[in-house]
């Protein structure tokens, strides 16, 4: 899956900037991002947000135990890949029929909490249990929010792209193509707004997430880190 957005959307996170600027490395636009993971994951569904930015997804590839979705309700947009252990119950408590899934559950959840204001989005992804990643963007309100399960079992990465572009994927390489050093894995735990904070940790919402510099051999030219968490690289 990739979302691709562009500065009317999103902030360009100066860590990524930072790591990019280290150890300069060839970058591609947002648009020829978008065409190479449509040519490379055919067959693809992409949708364009005008100068907003896109978001693509496609089963190729795909894993049986993290299966892809897409889904979109009153121009809230939703890719998410994974499972959820407590569907059925959160089914329950929102309300929702025995057919809606797990991208149908995240995007009611997600209105739930924004008609709901002003609980943080902490309060719906501690009720979410497995192994998840998702992109979420709500075109009526320019509203982004992006989200790694606990324990990070769903591969999710961020860069941004030679135009400004931030991009989200579960695709490292594709990324690497597009983005040079300006790339990190998404930190597991954590989820990203642009409209309540930024990065921000949700398991635990008073500790700071920051940015460690990667070695130069590493793909990646940055690793977020919560205060207190021990520090993966990629």
């Amino acid at each position: 899956m990739l979302g691709v957005f562009s500065g009317e959307v999103v902030e360009v996170p100066d860590e990524l900037v930072a790591a990019g600027s280290r150890t300069p490395s060839p970058k591609t636009r947002a648009s020829e991002l978008v065409n190479r993971f449509v040519a490379s994951s055919s067959p693809a569904v992409s949708v364009d947000l005008g100068s907003l930015g896109h978001l693509v997804y496609s089963h190729a590839n795909q894993s049986p135990l993290r299966p892809r979705m897409f889904a979109a309700k009153e121009e809230i947009f939703c890719l998410f890949e994974g499972v959820l252990d407590n569907l059925g119950s959160l089914r329950m408590q929102y309300g929702l029929s025995k057919t809606a899934n797990e991208v149908i559950l995240v995007i009611e959840a997600y209105k739930a909490l924004r008609d709901r204001a002003p609980y943080p989005p902490s309060f719906m992804l501690t009720h979410l249990s497995g192994s998840y990643a998702f992109v979420l963007f709500d075109k009526s309100t320019n509203s982004l929010l992006v989200a790694s399960d606990s324990d990070g079992k769903v591969p999710l990465f961020w860069g941004i792209t030679a135009d400004g572009c931030v991009a989200f994927s579960n695709n490292i390489g594709l990324l690497k193509g597009s983005c040079g050093k300006s790339l990190a894995p998404f930190p597991q735990g954590c989820y990203y707004s642009n409209s309540l904070g930024g990065l921000k940790c949700y398991e635990k919402p008073k500790n700071k997430v920051v940015a460690i510099p990667a070695n130069e051999e590493e793909i990646c030219g940055a690793t977020f880190k919560v205060e207190g968490s021990a520090v993966l690289t990629v």
